[in-house]
């Protein structure tokens, strides 16, 4: 299997694997957490800029994200570099987040919301690094 078809099959991998996440999160009540977390933070240091949302707009715009990122696929798969910084940046995000809720829930001694999914997430980010790396390094063999 070339490397442009192994980074698009972990990026289609992982934005499914987004898709499944958001509703682990929507369905375990992570809004609420997050945005009295936001407040929080809000309190003692003003000014980061978090926002806070509304569960239509969260949802709805994590959605247009993971549609975004299928709509995105065919580019992938055929080799676009211009995509492998987003492709860097996305895994990296997603295995922070992934962390985030694994490590929340050891911190807070039970299952933070959307811990049930960060484990897969991890392994679709991490999938996504190392096919964005293969196929750097093929083109730049190349050359």
């Amino acid at each position: 299997m070339d490397r442009a078809r192994q980074w698009g099959l972990a990026w289609v991998f992982l934005a499914l694997t987004i898709g499944l996440h958001v509703t682990d999160e929507a369905l375990t009540d992570f809004l609420p957490l997050y945005n009295s977390l936001v407040e929080s933070v809000r309190a003692s240091y003003s000014w980061i800029p978090l926002p806070t949302f509304g569960f239509s707009l969260w949802l709805g715009g994590l959605i247009l994200g993971v549609l975004l990122l299928l709509g995105l696929a065919p580019l992938v798969f055929a080799g676009n570099v211009y995509l492998r910084p987003v492709s860097y940046f996305l895994s990296v995000l997603m295995i922070a987040n992934a962390l985030g809720h694994i490590g929340a829930s050891i911190y807070c001694q039970k299952l933070a919301p959307g811990v049930l999914s960060s484990p897969v997430l991890f392994v679709a980010a991490v999938a996504l690094l190392v096919a964005t790396h293969r196929g750097r390094r093929e083109t730049t063999d190349k050359r």
